[in-house]
């Protein structure tokens, strides 16, 4: 832990449980938990963000999005099939 023996955590806990009550403590473990949950979705989200696409994501995406606007089903199917559907697509509309 943070050099926190087993008798400081137990103050600790101790001194919680007096100043919250024992009827405030599962809201506060409750809001505790959402927070580490939020806090831990936005730094994954963050790093994401941060790293750069490669050529092959970039391919991928731009295939995806062309496909949703030709309305051709993208759930589910390999990106080779999409690709195939989406010039035949292009084919037809010329």
């Amino acid at each position: 832990m943070i050099g926190l023996g087993n008798t400081e955590l137990l103050l600790i806990l101790f001194l919680i449980l007096i100043l919250f009550g024992g009827r405030q403590l599962p809201e506060l473990a409750k809001s505790l938990g959402q927070a580490s949950r939020e806090f831990t979705s936005a730094s994954r989200e963050s790093l994401k963000q941060s790293e750069p696409k490669t050529e092959e994501e970039e391919k991928r995406e731009a295939i995806l999005i062309a496909a949703r606007k030709m309305n051709i089903e993208t759930e589910g199917r390999s990106i080779e099939d999409i690709a195939k559907d989406l010039v035949k697509a292009t084919e037809k509309t010329k």
